[in-house]
């Protein structure tokens, strides 16, 4: 899976993934639910695939990474992976950072819904 493939390529291809998904998205009529459903799939998908990777001693999805898509979006989808997997859930200080993330999320979609709706 992942054993042949260098850090950055990796991380390369994840961040292609991710344009994919929003050019996809983009052409839909429902584009932010669109967006949404697709970077929490990929996202959870990147988890489980981490943690294979893991077990496997193959290279691994940098924590950036992880945290960009879970910044983006993709955080429900990061949740119930590591929920699922197993995978991230005590490590320091990825946690917190983590945390972080969704907290800057959840503000920035805050304020741009009340940008459209009010501004």
């Amino acid at each position: 899976m992942f054993s042949g493939i260098d850090s950055m390529n990796l991380e390369r291809f994840c961040y292609l993934l991710l344009i994919l998904s929003a050019a996809a998205s983009l052409s839909q009529p429902e584009p932010q639910m669109t967006w949404l459903c697709l970077v929490n799939l990929l996202t959870f998908a990147i988890y489980g695939a981490d943690k294979y990777a893991a077990r496997k001693s193959w290279r691994r999805v940098p924590e950036s990474v992880l945290l960009l898509f879970g910044f983006v979006g993709g955080w429900p989808g990061a949740v119930f992976g590591q929920k699922l997997f197993r995978h991230k859930t005590q490590k320091q200080p990825f946690k917190k950072y983590f945390m972080i993330s969704v907290i800057l999320n959840i503000l920035a979609v805050s304020v741009l819904y009340w940008w459209f709706r009010y501004g």
